[in-house]
């Protein structure tokens, strides 16, 4: 694997999508809304951000096209993000439609859950395969703090409605983890693992937050959760699968009852092996979490432009996909967008 991008390399036009690295990419994040129904702390602020005008938005069309084109040169797994993406409409209609796309592999969704209790059955007749639930806090008055929101009712409803439905699975639960924060309730979720069908995972907290609050003091790590986890159940016992790419490092009890992961992009960076695109809900294509730079999509979409060239706006922008994000370097820069405006 190369150290160094050759600038002078111009991008396949043929073959599956690889960077000018070596890396295979085969996952495509898709935001189709940045508008969300709650008001996380490390996300946005209180009062929420200006929306992007409707017009500006993908619709379902440009977004399948999108999506048949990129299956066509080496996407296999398709994940769909917001905002919240359950907010926005007929959002079965969309799965529907992902669905049909032939060579795709795996259709997932990221949510709050807060609606799941209506959409969870819909969801999988639509054809959903995976989902990740986000939740922080199994306490109502911690919850509420952190998401400005008292729906944890609504969240845990709604993870019960979707045990109904085995065509989707694994459900995964997401807690972003914070220093000061969830050290108290780290146990909490590791028993419901062994008690529920669901797979907890902590994620690190990253410089993605509109209020730019981020420090990296906060920063609680994968590493320390599982000490927490190890001190009351005991050693964790390690679960792989072979894949380079997977992100995070998954873990059973000494008993096979459960599964926990940890999602370490800040104390244990895995950009050597990110094989992970991301689609704004606007229609602009980031090859990291982190980007400076944006390929606008929509305007390939929108001026015409037949699918050979939104496949090589495609592979164009994805031979130039970045090294690595450098969160604690000094070379690190923040993006200009928030998370909610990426795509989770």
């Amino acid at each position: 694997m190369r150290i160094e991008q050759a600038e002078t390399e111009t991008p396949p036009r043929t073959g599956l999508l690889v960077d000018s690295y070596g890396r295979r990419i085969k996952n495509l994040r898709i935001s189709i809304t940045d508008k969300c129904n709650f008001r996380c702390v490390y996300c946005m602020p209180a009062e929420g951000l200006p929306w992007l005008p409707r017009a500006e938005i993908l619709t379902y069309e440009e977004i399948t096209r999108i999506a048949r084109v990129a299956t066509e040169i080496g996407i296999e797994q398709i994940r769909l993000t917001g905002g919240e993406p359950t907010v926005r409409r007929d959002l079965p209609e969309l799965i529907r439609m992902l669905h049909s796309i032939p060579a795709l592999r795996s259709l997932s969704l990221t949510t709050n859950g807060v609606l799941l209790t209506k959409l969870a059955g819909p969801l999988a007749e639509a054809g959903l395969t995976r989902i990740n639930v986000s939740l922080d806090s199994l306490a109502r008055d911690r919850f509420a703090q952190l998401t400005r929101r008292d729906a944890l009712a609504q969240v845990l409803a709604g993870l019960e409605e979707l045990e109904k439905y085995p065509s989707i699975h694994p459900i995964k639960i997401n807690a972003v983890a914070m220093r000061g924060f969830t050290e108290p309730e780290v146990l909490d979720f590791a028993r419901l693992a062994r008690r529920k069908p669901y797979v907890i995972r902590w994620i690190e907290f990253m410089p993605l937050d509109a209020d730019q609050i981020w420090r990296k003091e906060d920063i609680l790590t994968g590493a320390e959760i599982k000490a927490i986890i190890e001190s009351e159940f005991g050693p964790l016992q390690r679960i792989t699968t072979g894949d380079p790419s997977e992100t995070a490092r998954r873990y059973t009890f000494a008993d096979g009852i459960g599964e926990v992961g940890f999602i370490n992009p800040v104390s244990e960076p895995f950009c050597a092996q990110c094989d992970r695109i991301r689609l704004t809900a606007d229609g602009q294509l980031r090859t990291c979490l982190f980007a400076q730079n944006e390929t606008d999509l929509r305007a390939v979409l929108r001026s015409g432009q037949d699918d050979e060239a939104l496949a090589q706006a495609i592979r164009n922008a994805v031979w130039h996909k970045e090294l690595k994000h450098y969160i604690g370097d000094t070379r690190f820069r923040r993006t200009a967008r928030s998370m909610s405006m990426i795509g989770g």
